[in-house]
């Protein structure tokens, strides 16, 4: 099977680089120090999504892109925290500054600004735009999406070679759309693997506005809930509440599967990290270092682009070396990606 490696362009330790999410949306600039002339200086921004820098996972990832693109292009980027239960209008108001300050491109890092970017794009023809696991319709955005519902799939096929007990987790952080991808792909890899396996699954929060991706708290009750009913794997898309799941998992010397980034390797979960089977990462640093590339070389990438298993967009993490001695664990994940590529597996999205 491929190396994940190759899945991870633009790996760095950005756990190291954690952030506590400030009230009232900090925001952090910085300078390579060679600075250009064009644009004032001014590249690449991002605006995170809920838990902000220090996540672990999705924030953290989008973080590792910007830092490459700082790093090799050699201009100012700026990173901005969420507020908290903030609105559209403040969304958008984030993003319009960026723009008149003059960087490009500027990345909203989550669905949920989806609605502020379609209104502040237009504003700001000249300026490219991206947005992470959302379609926005604009002549200068492009669309970051990702087939996570391929990489769950195969953290689905790692839990059932992993179960002892026949049950196995799952933990969403909030009950929509995207994140029921993921319960799709690994309900289906779990299945097809093992159709004696079942499958525990539980939403934190019906809207991110409770917390469902932000909560710790509340991702550690309902791993222990989900260990109660004898599950041994957990596998949980719940963004920084993921953290209380893998706390969980690791106190109760069961396994956990990350997500996003390759939670093994974050130094914020090293205490875990022996109970952290594998994580089914996307590319989200990757994707957000392209699009900086693509404007840094004067062709700004825009409409939808879709990052999967075939270009690498996604994948399973293989950093636990107990990932190798699992009896048939690592075949059984070779066969499945390659029947997801060569297209004889069709992956579930809901």
């Amino acid at each position: 099977m491929r190396r994940i490696s190759r899945l991870t362009r633009v790996a760095v330790g950005a756990a190291s680089l954690a952030l506590a999410a400030t009230a009232c949306g900090g925001t952090s600039s910085e300078s390579s120090g060679g600075e250009k002339d064009t644009k004032g200086g001014k590249g690449l921004a991002i605006a995170y999504d809920i838990g902000g820098r220090g996540d672990q996972s999705f924030n953290d990832a989008a973080y590792a892109g910007l830092r490459k693109a700082r790093s090799e292009f050699g201009y100012q980027t700026a990173d901005i925290e969420p507020t908290e239960g903030e609105t559209d209008a403040d969304k958008e108001q984030r993003l319009a500054s960026l723009a008149r300050q003059g960087y490009d491109p500027i990345i909203g890092v989550g669905f949920a600004y989806g609605p502020a970017m379609k209104t502040v794009a237009a504003k700001y023809p000249d300026t490219t735009f991206g947005i992470v696991d959302s379609v926005v319709e604009g002549k200068n955005v492009a669309s970051l999406v990702f087939a996570e519902e391929q990489a769950s799939y195969l953290a689905g096929v790692a839990a059932a070679k992993a179960t002892e007990s026949k049950t196995v987790g799952f933990v969403g952080g909030v009950d929509i759309p995207l994140i029921h991808k993921f319960e799709a792909g690994y309900k289906q890899g779990v299945q097809d693997t093992d159709p004696q396996v079942k499958v525990v699954s539980q939403y934190l929060t019906q809207t991110a506005e409770e917390g469902g991706f932000s909560s710790p708290d509340k991702g550690k009750a309902a791993a222990e809930g989900q260990i109660e009913k004898k599950a041994d794997v957990v596998y949980q898309a719940a963004g920084l509440s993921g953290q209380g799941v893998i706390e969980a998992a690791a106190k109760a010397g069961i396994w956990a599967i990350g997500v996003d980034s390759d939670q093994y390797k974050q130094e914020a979960l090293a205490k875990y990290k022996d109970r952290i089977l594998t994580s089914a990462l996307k590319d989200v640093g990757g994707a957000v270092y392209a699009l900086a590339e693509s404007v840094e070389n004067g062709e700004p990438l825009t409409g939808t682009r879709t990052f999967d298993l075939k270009v690498d967009g996604v994948g399973l993490s293989e950093s636990n070396p107990e990932f190798a001695r699992i009896p048939g664990l690592r075949d059984a994940v070779a066969k499945a990606e390659e029947g997801i590529v060569d297209g004889s597996i069709k992956v579930r999205t809901e």
